[in-house]
């Protein structure tokens, strides 16, 4: 076994990167450069359903921090898929598992699970449109369930107000797993200059992700795990460095989806993290992805803390930590280091996790 090997529910990745469901996994020709050029460990097929997707465009924006979109599914047919994508992808994949994405309500399944069977390694299901109803979810995996063997993990959206019911339910209903999460919205972007929204659907709303929604991401995956060990999570929302994959795995995943990142920075970052996940498991002293996995982070809540202290010969005397203080507790005199006010601070942390040279600690 590989240090960067994963397996879960029979599938075996090489590594725990994959891409998530969009444009990047449209259809055979980009599954392939992302398996053969890039070296993801598994690919995920973009989301099909019964009916081509109708898609306004403009229907991607990105900025520095997200990539805002109204894309939908796939814009190809079932039968495009069927006899043609996905036959010349599994001629040609090797031993990379595909995970293929299907949306979105049960009587979609009925039509769609017997037809895709013989080419998935599992399945992941979309409930962006299906609502939070866990009825419904309950109805949707046992009709799933009962036309396939194949591992199924289901994609859980930001929305869902019962993370922990979500997880309870899909296990019950014979589910091997939860993908976490998918984009978060509805949100807006603005055109100014011209009045009008950059992209949008019908309604004028767009869906977030990237690595501004990373955050929500972790705390999900974290709840779910919690919540219900014996479900595989796979993580996604905000992965755009090996770094992240790290955290992604340490909150309870047992690999990451990305999409986003690469839309924002070039296709290029799948190869460069899975190159750089070698030595960031050194540099945090881990042996394996596997010892990521199984290392359960610590939690524990502080409620009285001391002033935080400054390391001098790390101190660049920039001020950053003086202006963002929301207490004004902090003052640079000349050259010396910060100083804080006992009276004023309240050990937020703020000035520790900002200070751009690390000087600035909590003990």
């Amino acid at each position: 076994m590989n240090k960067l090997e994963t397996r879960f529910d029979g599938l075996v990745l090489k590594n725990p990167l994959m891409p998530a469901a969009g444009p990047l996994v449209g259809d055979d020709e980009k599954m392939l450069w992302l398996n053969k050029e890039a070296g993801c460990g598994a690919i995920v097929a973009k989301t099909i359903s019964t009916k081509m997707a109708h898609i306004p465009h403009p229907c991607i924006v990105g900025d520095n921090n997200a990539i805002y979109n109204c894309e939908l599914w796939t814009e190809y047919s079932k039968e495009k898929w069927i006899n043609e994508f996905l036959p010349r992808y599994c001629k040609e994949k090797g031993d990379t598992p595909l995970i293929i994405s299907v949306g979105y309500t049960k009587e979609d399944m009925e039509e769609l699970i017997p037809q895709l069977d013989r080419f998935a390694d599992a399945f992941e299901v979309s409930t962006h449109y299906v609502g939070s109803d866990l009825n419904t979810l309950r109805e949707t995996v046992s009709t799933i369930r009962k036309l396939t063997k194949k591992p199924l993990y289901m994609k859980i959206s930001p929305h869902m107000p019962d993370p922990e019911g979500f997880a309870r339910t899909i296990k019950e209903a014979g589910a091997n797993g939860v993908v976490a999460i998918n984009s978060l919205g509805p949100s807006m972007v603005v055109d100014v200059a011209n009045r009008k929204m950059l992209a949008n659907n019908d309604k004028g709303f767009v869906w977030m992700s990237g690595p501004a929604i990373k955050p929500v991401a972790l705390a999900t995956i974290y709840t779910i795990k919690h919540a219900e060990p014996s479900l595989t999570v796979i993580g996604v929302g905000g992965v755009a460095s090996a770094k992240d994959v790290i955290e992604f795995l340490l909150a309870g995943a047992s690999a990451v989806g990305m999409l986003s990142a690469p839309m924002l920075k070039g296709k290029e970052l799948y190869k460069k993290i899975i190159n750089d996940l070698p030595g960031e498991l050194e540099k945090y002293g881990f042996s394996s992805i596997e010892e990521v996995i199984n290392t359960e982070l610590d939690k524990t809540a502080v409620y009285e803390k001391e002033l935080p202290s400054v390391d001098a010969s790390k101190c660049s005397h920039c001020g950053m930590c003086e202006r963002n203080c929301p207490y004004f507790a902090i003052k640079l005199n000349g050259a010396k280091v910060p100083e804080f006010d006992s009276s004023k601070c309240f050990r937020c942390g703020l000035c520790a996790s900002k200070c751009p040279v690390k000087a600035i600690k909590f003990f």
